[in-house]
């Protein structure tokens, strides 16, 4: 039997018949991902294996460097084949590692590969692949199509002017890609060259001076406008903690002002001015009906070194370990004071939080719109089969399981899809053990409506995406 066979991760017969009868079906609604509109748009055609598998996935990257290969092969000027030859390598390294998953899952769905990929099988599988990426049939838009992907929305600044994105509303493209604002470089007032340098960009991109901290308020508040013009309806902020919500706006308008004459704001400062500013991006999304996505405690750029000779996002990011709680009930509570919660989606990225987390979102249901703060899927080191069924299993004993909206790639690479396959086998398993052990009814028609509408129809419906059928 081949690694990835019809029952892979199914490990009991009612998981089996939920996977296969009601999730296996289901399209998918990739709601956060960090995919290139412009590849999207234009319809890219990779021209080899390292270019669709390997060009930015730092999860890969960081396997690659534990195994000793040099960054040279990783994210250097190393040849295309001798990249995708040491992740070869890598791989049999990768057993217990979700690496190991993924890598097999992603070659048998998109090539049809059985064999498992090591320094001997490397050769063969580069130019089985190559044939059929040459072929023109997982170009971005076959990729969509043959993945079911309805819609998807990506990541952007607000600063962009997402032509990309006007391209693709008058295309033929089988799916509907929305963007979505991400502001995080909005509150960089800790380090004021890099504040003032999007602070320009953002004046360009909204045709505005910006003087005060009024003018800056309302470039965002026009860049919002343009977003959602442009079929935008959700926010993300990536945080490593809320910010404390005691600040005031007279505060943070001096904090801004030296900002802009060039002076650092110290972190308590800072913190100031992300509360206030946190504030106003939440009442924005109120106005519009809007959901925000909370993704909290990332540490990001540990390695200094490192980050001055790669940048960002190459893979020496980690799990945090700060208090979340206190100062998310307190960003909660102090939005719904100020006019209301919009709907939110609050993704944790450390274990122990789970439940605190999971407790925390019920504090905040309005009776009116079901599963209104979602305890979102497991993501970054937590996107793998144990760390959703524990994102899984603090939801279903803290909060309603039926109301999830979830699993999303949060991925670079066009090779990801397969991870809602992943995460619904995972499902699909989980809740075929409970039927097998009394847990919950023998019901396939209870447990498999659920997990259908957990696979789609629950994001569908929450998210509230513009022409996306119901």
């Amino acid at each position: 039997m081949s690694f990835i066979h019809d029952d892979f991760l199914l490990s009991n017969a009612a998981g089996q018949r939920l996977y296969h009868d009601y999730a296996a079906i289901e399209p998918v609604l990739d709601y956060h991902c960090h995919l290139s509109p412009k590849d999207i748009a234009e319809n890219r055609r990779f021209a080899n294996l390292f270019e669709i598998w390997l060009e930015g996935d730092h999860y890969k990257w960081r396997a690659m460097r534990a195994n000793g290969v040099p960054e040279q092969l990783c994210t250097g000027s190393g040849d295309p084949y001798e990249k995708f030859l040491a992740y070869a390598r890598t791989v049999p390294a990768t057993l217990r590692n979700p690496l190991y998953h993924w890598t097999h899952l992603e070659l048998k769905r998109y090539f049809d590969i059985d064999e498992l990929l090591d320094e001997s099988t490397a050769q063969r599988i580069w130019e089985i692949a190559n044939e059929q990426l040459s072929g023109g049939d997982l170009s971005t838009w076959e990729i969509l199509r043959k993945f079911q992907v309805r819609a998807l929305c990506t990541t952007d600044d607000p600063v962009d002017d997402l032509r990309w994105h006007h391209q693709l509303h008058s295309s033929a493209c089988p799916a509907q890609v929305l963007p979505a604002f991400r502001p995080d470089k909005a509150f960089q007032v800790h380090t004021p060259a890099a504040f003032n340098a999007w602070t320009a960009l953002l004046a360009e991109a909204a045709g505005l001076e910006i003087r005060r901290f009024e003018d800056f308020l309302g470039a965002l508040r026009k860049r919002h406008d343009y977003f959602h013009q442009a079929g935008c309806r959700l926010s993300d902020h990536g945080l490593s903690v809320c910010p404390p919500m005691d600040g005031t706006e007279s505060e943070a308008r001096a904090v801004f002002e030296r900002a802009r004459s060039g002076a650092a704001a110290s972190p308590a400062e800072q913190q100031q001015f992300a509360g206030v500013l946190l504030r106003f991006f939440a009442r924005l999304d109120v106005e519009k009906g809007w959901t925000k996505q909370l993704h909290l405690g990332a540490r990001r750029n540990n390695n200094s070194r490192k980050l001055a000779q790669l940048g960002p996002d190459t893979g020496f990011d980690s799990i945090g370990d700060w208090p979340q709680i206190d100062a998310l009930g307190e960003f909660l509570d102090a939005v719904e004071l100020d006019g209301g919660l919009p709907r939110m989606v609050l993704y944790n990225l450390n274990p122990q939080d789970n439940y605190a987390l999971a407790t925390m979102a019920g504090n905040f249901m309005d009776g009116r719109i079901a599963g209104k703060l979602q305890f979102g899927s497991g993501w970054w080191f937590l996107d793998q089969k144990e760390a959703i069924e524990w994102q899984v299993n603090a939801l279903s004993n803290c909060g309603l399981l039926a109301r999830f909206i979830g699993m999303l790639t949060d991925s670079r690479s066009f090779m990801s899809f397969p991870r809602h396959e992943y995460f619904r086998r995972v499902l699909a398993n989980l809740l075929g053990r409970d039927m097998e052990l009394g847990l919950i009814p023998d019901r396939e028609q209870l447990a498999g409506g659920m997990l259908r509408d957990i696979c789609y129809a629950n994001a569908r419906d929450f998210l509230q995406l513009p022409d996306l059928a119901g």
